[in-house]
C-alpha cells in the first residue's frame, strides 16, 4: 500500500479527486468567473479562463482536499496571466462598457485600471498573494509589483468617481458575483 493511500487512516487529508474540483468549480462559479473577469477585463477571456481553469484542475493535481478551492483561483489566476501577459504588454484600460453586463461602479473601477495593476491588485489586495508570489506569478521584480500596487491604490483612491476600496468593501467585492 502506497504512502498517499495511507494519509486518510493516519489523520492527514485525502487528496482532492476531479469530483471535488468540478463541485469546487460548480459551487463556486460566479466568485471564480467574478476573478477572471477582474483579471481579464473581458467576459470572453474569463470565460476562456474559467474553462481551462477547469481543465488544469482536473488532469489528478495531488493536492489536499482543504486546498482544492486555492488551487483551483490559482488556476484561473495562471490562465489569466497566460492569456493576457500583463507584465509583458502595456495595455490599455479596459473597456467598462461590457457588452450584456451590468458592472457595478466598485467593479469598473477596478476594470479601469491598466492590465499590470489591476493584475496585481486583484492578486495582492483581493487575493491576499505576496508581492514575492506576485513577482514569481507575473515574471517581474519586486519593485514593479510594489510600484504596480502603489499605482492602482492610488488611481482608486483619486479616480474621477471615487470609490472606497478598503476595509470590508474590498472583500464586498467578491460578494457582488452572489
Amino acid at each position: 500500500m502506497s504512502q498517499a493511500t495511507q494519509f486518510p487512516r493516519n489523520g492527514y487529508s485525502a487528496y482532492a479527486t476531479h469530483r471535488d474540483f468540478c463541485r469546487i468549480f460548480s459551487e463556486k462559479m460566479d466568485r471564480l468567473h467574478l476573478l477572471a473577469l477582474l483579471l481579464t477585463a473581458d467576459a470572453g477571456k474569463a470565460e476562456q479562463c474559467l474553462v481551462a481553469g477547469i481543465g488544469d484542475s482536473v488532469v489528478g493535481n495531488r493536492i489536499f482536499k482543504e486546498w482544492a478551492y486555492s488551487w483551483a483561483r490559482r488556476t484561473v489566476i495562471q490562465q489569466a496571466i497566460r492569456m493576457m501577459e500583463p507584465a509583458q504588454k502595456r495595455l490599455a484600460p479596459a473597456n467598462t462598457e461590457l457588452v450584456g453586463l451590468e458592472i457595478e461602479p466598485r467593479l469598473a473601477s477596478i476594470l479601469k485600471l491598466d492590465a499590470l495593476e489591476r493584475f496585481v491588485f486583484v492578486m495582492s489586495v483581493l487575493e491576499g498573494y505576496s508581492s514575492q508570489d506576485c513577482s514569481i506569478l507575473l515574471g517581474c521584480s519586486r519593485k514593479v509589483i510594489v510600484d504596480a500596487r502603489a499605482r492602482a491604490l492610488e488611481q482608486l483612491a483619486n479616480g474621477a468617481e471615487t470609490i472606497a476600496v478598503h476595509g470590508d468593501e474590498l472583500q464586498d467585492i467578491y460578494s457582488l458575483a452572489s
